[in-house]
């Protein structure tokens, strides 16, 4: 008897998950089957950086759906399995332990893993990653008052994690090797106001700091930089980055291109399997260029899109890009994607934050970041991003007067 073919949803992640969800509530009437790689229900990943570091007790993952749920929409859920190999020729994927599973269409969420440090690095070194539940877990466990952290990588998660370590008593030192904070992602106003909430929470931060390796010295670490100068930890937290899971795709011959290649549509270059999330790069119609993108908005929506789209719908995903950070008691947020040849106009709110709006040559509005309180951040970034997707031409001079309202300008 032939094996009935199944919609099959490769990483648990945001991107899956939602894929899952959207093949079932789409209409699609035979299997849907949603694969894990980790011995837990799908969870959110935002959380691990903040709250879970943070909170009083570990109430454990926030959930992004329950078992019941998953009953419910009839989904089965294959926990704690690894997809070994693709066959595109018999449209089969091969399990952990040697069971075949064949697929109608296939989406692969593999997502993506923490960048490695190219430096010696001493086994017996307390060195973490962050990237899963249980790298949270061991992370809180070690936070104690008065504990040495030292975070390699100045970017996102390396300063979330360290306002997070510094809110329990921990000590807490930043290296970067760039000459600022978050050299690519905000501009450099921006970067120097999150680097004064870092400086004024108690952080040390040494930029220009290039690691030249880390050795185990009695029950510590010792990070060692290039120029000579040496600091001691009881944990070291390593944030330079991810690297897209594309070793399954690539081993199945589907085309690589800064992640799992993909067209406007999420297809591969397979029509019969799509990509999303942290793996997946596509070209985005508002920037003109191939992107990836790791941020969960992202990775929600284009799971929805991909299943829809393996459904026969044939849509383009071409949502602006949205980012956001908790540091300390502010925001950041990040609505679209700038360049060096876009103009950038400074919005400057005082005391209550900042926003940075970036216009392209032809002068659309195409990307906008804002750091300060919530309140006063994330009604005109939310606006900002509506003007993004509508190709709006603002003026500059108007963008950058606090007294003119955002929302006039976007007609």
């Amino acid at each position: 008897m032939k094996q009935e073919r199944a919609m099959i949803v490769v990483g648990a992640g945001e991107a899956g998950t939602a894929a899952a969800v959207a093949l079932r509530q789409g209409g699609w009437p035979g299997r849907v089957i949603l694969i894990g790689s980790e011995a837990t229900l799908p969870y959110e990943r935002p959380p691990l950086s903040k709250g879970l570091l943070t909170e009083g007790e570990d109430s454990g993952p926030k959930f992004l759906i329950t078992a019941q749920r998953l009953t419910e929409l009839a989904i089965d859920y294959l926990a704690g399995v690894n997809v070994l190999s693709i066959d595109r020729a018999t449209n089969t994927v091969s399990l952990q332990g040697g069971e075949l599973l064949a697929y109608e269409r296939l989406l692969l969420a593999t997502g993506a893993r923490p960048r490695t440090l190219g430096v010696p690095v001493d086994p017996e070194c307390r060195m973490v990653t962050l990237r899963t539940y249980a790298d949270a877990v061991a992370i809180r466990q070690t936070l104690r008052p008065g504990c040495g952290v030292v975070v390699i990588g100045g970017g996102f998660i390396g300063l979330e994690v360290a306002a997070s370590a510094v809110s329990r008593g921990a000590s807490v030192t930043v290296l970067e090797a760039g000459p600022r904070l978050l050299m690519r992602a905000v501009p450099a106003s921006i970067a120097e106001r999150i680097k004064a909430k870092h400086l004024d929470a108690g952080v040390r931060i040494e930029l220009d700091a290039t690691v030249a390796g880390i050795e185990a010295v009695e029950e510590q670490s010792l990070v060692s930089l290039a120029d000579g100068r040496s600091f001691p930890a009881d944990l070291v937290l390593v944030g330079v980055g991810a690297v897209p899971n594309v070793e399954l795709a690539q081993a199945a011959g589907l085309a690589i291109e800064k992640g799992i290649a993909a067209s406007d549509t999420l297809a591969t270059s397979d029509p019969d399997i799509f990509t999303a999330g942290d793996c997946c790069s596509f070209p985005h119609r508002l920037y003109g260029e191939r992107m990836r993108l790791e941020v969960w908005r992202n990775a929600w929506q284009q799971g929805a899109i991909a299943a829809a789209n393996m459904l026969g719908l044939g849509s383009a995903y071409e949502s602006v890009p949205w980012f956001w950070s908790d540091q300390y008691d502010e925001t950041l947020q990040i609505a679209g994607i700038y360049s060096n040849s876009d103009a950038a106009i400074n919005r400057d709110l005082g005391d209550k934050g900042q926003i940075c709006f970036y216009l392209a040559p032809d002068g659309r509005l195409v990307a906008a970041c804002g750091f300060g309180s919530l309140a006063t951040i994330s009604k005109d970034i939310r606006i900002a991003e509506t003007m993004i997707g509508r190709r709006i031409r603002p003026d500059a001079d108007a963008l950058a007067n606090p007294a003119i309202a955002i929302k006039s300008l976007a007609s």
